[in-house]
């Protein structure tokens, strides 16, 4: 099994013979890296997490015959009726909700229920009110008069997925939800590093509940600047040296696939 991270939340998923993509996104001007829609073009099935923009913008690019593909996007009921208002054709539409299960090929899949990020009001004022705002203004602009039409609802999605005896889960957000049980032990935990103020708690939070065997960061690269940043993964990297020193932590770099 091989993962690629392909920058933000999108990773690319290599495993019994067959390709999938989650959350495909490119980057906007200034983004840390640089990417073309082109870069996710041999995918015939694709995983959206959540509705957000850097999750579900492209997938448009995928289902219409003047895009680069005709794949099949699986989605959960927000992010599908937010397609229906950008694509005439939704035959290629999967819906899903936790506890749907699919298959590609030999690969398995469970959706299960995720939770978004909290990064509080705070956050947004100060990146707001940063000097990159006027640095990157035009995105601001784009941004400003696309979040609107991308919402996620209260709908962000967790997928397990099995293939070549091992378990991968890809998490859309940091954040679980409270009183559900979740499976521990997968084999990778695909770690958003991304959206909070407090973000090695938070992160740490996860950990403690699903004690994966390995993790992989996505997500915490500055992808739309002004609003996202580099994250600082170091704090992390050293609690978890501390508290789960048999877990590695693994910081991918762009375009370089991990073996599993």
């Amino acid at each position: 099994m091989k993962i690629t991270w392909l920058g933000t939340a999108s990773i690319r998923i290599e495993a019994a013979g067959e390709s999938v993509l989650f959350d495909p996104f490119v980057q906007l001007i200034g983004g840390e890296n640089p990417n073309c829609i082109e870069e996710f073009a041999k995918e015939d099935a694709i995983c959206i997490t959540h509705g957000h923009l850097d999750h579900l913008m492209e997938a448009p690019e995928f289902l219409e015959e003047e895009g680069i593909g005709e794949a099949t996007v699986f989605c959960g009921s927000m992010a599908a009726k937010t397609l229906s208002k950008l694509v005439g054709d939704m035959s290629n539409v999967v819906q899903v909700e936790p506890g749907t299960r699919f298959q590609i090929g030999n690969m398995r899949f469970l959706v299960r229920e995720g939770r978004h990020a909290r990064p509080g009001i705070g956050m947004r004022m100060k990146k707001l009110f940063s000097l990159r705002t006027f640095r990157y203004g035009r995105n601001l602009l784009a941004l400003a008069y696309l979040h609107p039409k991308f919402p996620e609802g209260g709908q962000t999605l967790l997928y397990e997925v099995q293939a070549e005896g091992k378990t991968v889960l890809v998490m859309g957000s940091l954040g679980l939800q409270e009183g559900i049980s979740y499976p521990t032990g997968a084999d990778l935990l695909i770690l958003p590093y991304q959206g909070s103020k407090n973000l090695e708690q938070e992160a740490m939070d996860v950990v403690d509940r699903l004690l994966p065997k390995r993790i992989l960061l996505d997500h915490f690269d500055d992808a739309f600047p002004p609003v996202s940043d580099t994250a600082d993964t170091r704090g992390f990297k050293k609690r978890m040296d501390e508290r789960h020193p048999e877990i590695p932590v693994v910081k991918p770099v762009y375009g370089k696939g991990v073996e599993l």
